[in-house]
């Protein structure tokens, strides 16, 4: 154990763990969104993510016709090509986690499937997506273009304020404030909440449940899908398995926050970056997936209902 790196580097490490962080809070939303209506678990939202890098990739290369190599961007090509693999990132991943719902979820429901048999529709889906891109891909991990030049805004006490960073660190906190916003505001976030405090009651004031589930699924594909991009920008690389460990990583932030909230699961994300990037400096790097098996089985046991508190069927969304 290497206790000295948290003076000499902890700058550094916080600014890593709360871009880091962040990214696992917009994928978590998917999770906790989902949760909120359906009371259950999206186990493919990891693959929707993984879909979602591999779109982002997709567009850089075929579609914009950017080679591995090409040379960083400047000005305004730059921003337009950014914005649109950004967009199509989340259109990707927001039109995959509505055909999961209409594939995984909705017959189930409307033949009056128990909770268990939607759980199991949805690993099913998720190994179909793994190991579909498996074979695709043929098991290689791929390397995204650097489209953008990772310049720096400054230092301070050793912690590099670079673009790609400051961009993981805003983009979702933007996101997640215009989400909160439409969740809490708009007719169709109201609608939402409503679901989620009683479905039959919805019913009755004519709300048309299968249009909220599904516009839950999209909301939730794309936070997904802006998490992807902003991960192949970040780290310029993608893997058919990439999910499994954002998963799992997003799930424990959802749970940590308190799964069904949306508060929660933003600032379980950021606990959780945080925490990972301390544990992997001191016990070291293969420590790091280990770090997150032991804080879920920690808030499990201790605070099942996470740090914030699961979000009540009166105020969940």
């Amino acid at each position: 154990m290497n206790f000295s790196v948290i003076t000499s580097q902890f700058w550094s490490l916080a600014l890593q763990g709360l871009s880091l962080g962040l990214i696992y809070a917009l994928v978590s939303l998917g999770y906790t969104m989902v949760y909120g209506v359906l009371r259950l678990i999206n186990f493919a939202n990891s693959e929707v993510f993984m879909v979602g890098t591999f779109a982002t990739l997709f567009i850089e290369t075929h579609v914009l016709g950017y080679a591995i190599n090409a040379p960083s961007l400047h000005g305004f090509k730059l921003i337009y090509t950014l914005f649109f693999a950004f967009v199509a990132s989340m259109v990707a991943c927001a039109l995959l986690a509505i055909l999961v719902e209409l594939v995984a979820y909705r017959r189930l429901r409307a033949r009056g499937a128990n909770r268990l048999a939607s759980l199991i529709s949805a690993i099913g889906v998720s190994i179909f997506l793994l190991e579909s891109m498996r074979i695709i891909t043929i098991s290689r991990p791929m390397t995204t273009p650097r489209l953008l030049d990772k310049w720096s805004f400054g230092t301070f006490h050793g912690a590099n304020f670079r673009i790609d960073t400051m961009m993981a660190i805003i983009f979702p906190i933007l996101i997640f404030i215009v989400l909160d916003q439409f969740v809490g505001r708009s007719r169709l976030g109201k609608s939402i909440r409503a679901v989620s405090m009683s479905e039959e009651n919805s019913k009755l004031m004519g709300i048309n449940i299968n249009r909220v589930i599904t516009l839950t699924f999209c909301i939730g594909g794309l936070t997904t899908g802006a998490a992807a991009f902003l991960y192949t920008t970040v780290y310029e690389n993608t893997v058919f398995n990439v999910g499994f460990s954002m998963g799992i990583a997003a799930f424990t932030a959802a749970v940590l926050g308190g799964i069904g909230n949306l508060r929660g699961a933003f600032f379980g994300g950021l606990a959780l970056g945080l925490l990972e990037e301390f544990a992997s400096a001191i016990l070291g790097s293969q420590w790091k997936a280990v770090t997150v098996f032991t804080v879920l089985v920690v808030v499990l046991l201790f605070r099942p209902n996470g740090l914030f508190g699961e979000a009540v069927q009166q105020t969940r969304t």
